[in-house]
């Protein structure tokens, strides 16, 4: 998760910032309520939002990473959802595929069949071998991230992960870089035809492709994620009709009391990425609705072991 994809675009004009509790705006003025909701309920822990899956033990995006974190008891997942050159909807971060899989070429240009064909778990592999090598290597949990043995990893489609995602399990869905209106609605139709569509909770970095769901699906509640303020937050979200507010977590340190703005809106707030125990501190104290993490385990077993 990052922001290289952003896109500026101004307020709409002629709105007016009032409190909400909630809900989303939908196109018309009318207000829906969320499903699925991230606010907090008071007393509670903050989700647990894996990122990439359980991504610090297990190759990032894939089956094996978000069977992991629910396991794990994450609430949700987070993932990267982008088309490939036939037009289907897959989970990947990266423009390009080499990283992951040590193969060439970028997720846009290739199509969903030479996708299926790429390993995208043995460069988890060699990372997990060499760090075990290093002497300075970080020895906190998480840090080893043992491989599933004898494991074949795959770049999942958005329709194989939609098929695993049961009741109770729910998904924090990015629409990565920029998105044409039909390539958002590609994804639209993929979770309409799931049977888990009102488990998801879309969001993104690219404004636009925010502005394509609400023009396609106006009632349906979006989050927006940021990397910096740049946007007065709240009269972004009523912009969007978005219902969750996902910053860099440094953010929070610089302005924390936009937690509290944003929930007078009716606006959740879930920061991304956070793998410290002292910032998870932090954050739990100013009440955050979700935390994005790669370590959901640990974070899992942070909150219980804090009267969560």
């Amino acid at each position: 998760m990052d922001g290289r994809h952003r896109v500026a675009v101004a307020p709409a004009a002629g709105t007016e910032r009032q409190p909400r509790s909630g809900a989303g705006t939908a196109a018309g003025g009318t207000v829906r309520p969320v499903t699925p909701s991230l606010r907090r309920v008071a007393g509670a822990p903050p989700a647990v939002i894996a990122h990439r899956g359980a991504s610090a033990d297990h190759p990032e995006n894939t089956m094996a990473a978000f069977e992991a974190a629910w396991a794990a008891g994450a609430s949700w997942l987070e993932t990267d959802v982008q088309p490939t050159v036939d037009g289907v909807p897959v989970l990947l971060h990266d423009d390009s595929v080499e990283r992951t899989t040590g193969s060439t070429g970028t997720v846009r240009a290739l199509t969903s069949a030479q996708l299926a064909e790429l390993d995208a778990g043995s460069w988890f592999l060699r990372d997990a071998v060499a760090a075990a090598a290093d002497p300075n290597r970080d020895p906190s949990p998480g840090s080893d991230r043992p491989p599933t043995a004898g494991a074949v990893h795959r770049i999942p489609t958005l329709a194989q992960l939609l098929a695993a995602l049961t009741p109770g399990r729910r998904l924090l869905l990015e629409i990565k870089g920029a998105h044409t209106r039909a390539q958002v609605a590609a994804v639209l139709d993929v979770l309409g035809r799931s049977g888990a569509d009102d488990r998801v909770l879309v969001q993104s970095f690219e404004l636009d492709a925010l502005g394509h769901v609400r023009a396609l699906q106006p009632h349906r509640p979006v989050g927006v994620l940021v990397e910096d303020v740049a946007l007065d937050p709240v009269q972004l979200c009523r912009d969007l009709g978005a219902v969750a507010w996902n910053p860099w977590f440094g953010l929070l340190d610089e302005r924390p009391g936009l937690v509290a703005e944003l929930h007078g809106y009716g606006v959740a707030v879930a920061p991304w990425t956070v793998d410290d125990p002292a910032a998870w501190q932090r954050l739990d104290d100013l009440g955050v609705d979700g935390l994005i993490t790669n370590r959901p385990g640990a974070l899992v077993r942070r909150l219980a072991g804090h009267g969560h």
